[in-house]
């Protein structure tokens, strides 16, 4: 599932495969934007903010979203020409934007404003976490898990995440922000889990890199707790799925 730490190593590939090159080839195939053509142009920078990547070019900016489903693809895409929503080539490779949930080109100078509502950046240079604090108990009420979601709080984190994080903290996903003792050890732990993660294909949050041992409570459900061997509960009622241990998280 994409997140804060699938989007930077995504921007990573981008990076090391088109700047500094000279695109030869640019397909939009979102018809808002299909007549835009930036071949000829330099690629320059390839930035993450959050869950939003940046790919500059010229005077445009190429701003893209995963989504739940989207993905970059270096090299060669043999799956349905459908779901190619963007192609751009250099003389070296091409890259492929696939199932992207959004999918914009924007004037360069003015790209930002496409995510200034974000929080601070759990893997940028405007990481704060003082600011990420106060973003997070100012509506005390709110369920922590929803929260944790919320990207004007701090960007990045996802339902992956959100799920662990809880569970860490010993709270249920339902619990009241409020109750949390301490605010500033939540967005520091989500810091560290996508800052640990952020350069491995597969997510590791318990510290046991052994198959299936990854997590702690996410996809888990009925299986035993790692700590309690309490069977995990699982709640899909809602938008996201949420995992729990009733006996360790109250």
């Amino acid at each position: 599932m994409p997140e804060g730490d699938t989007v930077y190593r995504t921007a990573t590939k981008l990076r090391e495969a088109l700047v500094g090159r000279t695109l030869t080839r640019c397909d939009v195939r979102v018809p808002r934007y299909a007549a835009v053509d930036l071949t000829g142009q330099h690629v320059d920078e390839v930035l993450s903010r959050g869950k939003h990547l940046f790919i500059r070019v010229g005077a445009a900016s190429i701003h893209s979203h995963l989504k739940m489903d989207g993905s970059w693809v270096i090299g060669s895409f043999r799956g349905p020409q459908h779901r190619i929503r963007i192609v751009l080539g250099t003389a070296d490779t091409v890259a492929f934007g696939i199932d992207l949930g959004v999918l914009e080109v924007l004037e360069r100078a003015n790209d930002q404003d496409a995510v200034a509502h974000l929080g601070p950046d759990l893997l940028g240079p405007d990481w704060d976490p003082q600011l990420a604090r106060q973003n997070l108990i100012a509506e005390p009420d709110r369920e922590l898990a929803d929260v944790l979601l919320d990207q004007r709080v701090m960007a990045g984190v996802g339902n992956v995440y959100a799920n662990e994080l809880c569970f860490v903290l010993g709270k249920r996903p339902d619990s009241p922000v409020g109750e949390v003792p301490d605010p500033l050890r939540v967005v520091q732990r989500a810091r560290d889990m996508l800052w640990l993660n952020r350069n491995r294909a597969n997510r590791i949050i318990t510290g046991n890199t052994r198959r299936g041992q990854q997590f702690w409570v996410y996809g888990r459900s009925a299986e035993p707790c790692r700590r309690c061997r309490t069977p995990i509960r699982r709640d899909d009622s809602g938008d996201r799925i949420r995992y729990w241990c009733p006996n360790c998280q109250r």
